[in-house]
């Protein structure tokens, strides 16, 4: 069961930097495409994620078994996390949380600062990381705890600094005090 948990975690991992880095990169082109950016995924994620599967036995063989103490650490990670994408999920809506703002410049939306956005700015990133964290504190893949480094250097390196310049063009001052208020990106200082 947890060979299924890792692999499902390596398989959709990449349809969010294949997706959002071309989207914030190139905002203007995928605005002319309109409802056909969401099109995109078939030619970039469905491939990698049908190479991925077809290596899945390479990818699973390099594992750690960890104690049953660190496996329940997973848990509570993962679960926190898919709590957090929930919470993050509703606040944003439907639309936000698959980017449509972005992509449909008339479609405008608010700022959201509530529930975690008060905290971090970024607080779908954060779960992604505990809940990766957590599938690799679970299963032990190797290729997971890889991928949860990958995540967090190609979000905070690449996706976020694009994704504040698009939301800096669309709300302006608002979003500068955004940031002076909550000046965490994704993680929050806990001391």
């Amino acid at each position: 069961m947890t060979d299924y948990l890792a692999i499902a975690t390596i398989m959709f991992w990449p349809v969010i930097p294949l997706f959002w880095t071309p989207v914030h990169f190139a905002l203007g082109f995928f605005r002319k495409l309109g409802i056909f950016t969401y099109i995109m995924p078939l030619f970039t994620w469905v491939p990698v994620a049908y190479l991925v599967f077809l290596n899945r036995a390479f990818l699973l063989n390099y594992k750690t078994d960890f104690p049953l103490i660190v496996n329940a650490a997973g848990m509570v990670l993962f679960l926190t996390g898919a709590s957090l994408h929930i919470w993050t999920a509703k606040l944003l809506g439907i639309l936000g949380i698959i980017g449509v703002p972005e992509v449909f410049s008339k479609i405008k939306e608010n700022l959201v600062i509530a529930g975690p956005f008060s905290i971090v700015r970024h607080p779908t990133y954060l779960a992604h990381t505990l809940i990766f964290s957590g599938v690799f504190l679970i299963t032990g893949v190797s290729a997971v705890g890889i991928l949860t480094v990958m995540d967090l250097i190609v979000i905070n390196t690449i996706i976020i600094p694009l994704e504040e310049r698009e939301l800096l063009r669309r709300f302006g001052e608002e979003y500068q005090q955004y940031k002076r208020d909550v000046p965490f990106r994704v993680f929050p200082r806990i001391f």
